[in-house]
């Protein structure tokens, strides 16, 4: 069996892929907090704060990784004149720097296996402008970059590097801009296909980024947000 690592699989997109993978992957997963959901699957546990935490526990990993998903992520929206400083700051380290973290320490393991994927977690708005993502907006097209310069270098290795840029999916993450019946069917009315995504859109693109299947995509950022990126209607 392959062996794939989650970063960020206690809730949310994270827990729905370690939900797919689990049976046909040694799935090595990386949470702040064993959520119940996660405690149920048959993973492997390791409590780390990806931003902050000590990475030496990653020697616990085994010495070939095939597959590697950052998720972690934040949602901040505020009117750019009361962002502060340290909002960007924060919002660049959950999303760049703690990516930036693990994939470092991986690397060799990553490069052990031949043919190994590893995929990060863009939003629409680094695309599309949105009122109110300055913050997120900016971090989130760092990691864009990321992507793409870390594919070109690491191609000769036979490690691939993509992105999933999702729309509002409905998330832990997410709960407060869905807390009501009338933000969600506004929010929804907003994509060309009319609904909010679901954990399980994202996470089954995940699996296929993860999968031989998509060995010939490396430095891709690819949408799954409901059309909203690349439609008007």
């Amino acid at each position: 069996m392959k062996n794939v690592l989650i970063v960020g699989a206690g809730k949310g997109i994270g827990l729905r892929v370690a939900e797919l993978l689990h049976k046909d992957y040694n799935v090595y997963t990386i949470t702040r907090n064993i959520t119940p959901e996660l405690g149920k699957l048959d993973t492997n546990i390791l409590l780390l704060d990806a931003v902050s935490g000590d990475l030496a526990l990653l020697g616990e990993l085994p010495e070939v990784i095939d597959g590697l998903l950052y998720c972690p992520g934040s949602i901040l929206l505020r009117p750019f004149n009361r962002l502060s400083e340290e909002d960007f700051i924060r919002d660049y380290k959950q999303n760049v720097t703690g990516a930036v973290r693990i994939i470092q320490k991986v690397l060799p393991n990553l490069k052990k296996s031949g043919n190994a994927s590893v995929v990060l977690m863009s939003t629409v708005a680094a695309k599309t402008g949105m009122p109110f993502h300055a913050s997120i907006a900016s971090a989130k097209s760092a990691v864009e970059g990321l992507v793409r310069s870390l594919a070109a270098e690491y191609a000769a290795s036979g490690i691939r590097f993509n992105a999933i840029a999702p729309s509002l999916t409905d998330t832990p993450l997410a709960s407060a801009l869905l807390s009501t019946p009338e933000k969600r069917e506004a929010a929804a009315q907003r994509h060309p296909l009319k609904r909010i995504g679901t954990p399980d859109d994202i996470a089954k693109a995940v699996e296929f980024l993860l999968s031989d299947g998509s060995s010939w995509i490396t430095g891709q950022i690819i949408g799954v947000d409901g059309g909203l990126s690349t439609l008007k209607v």
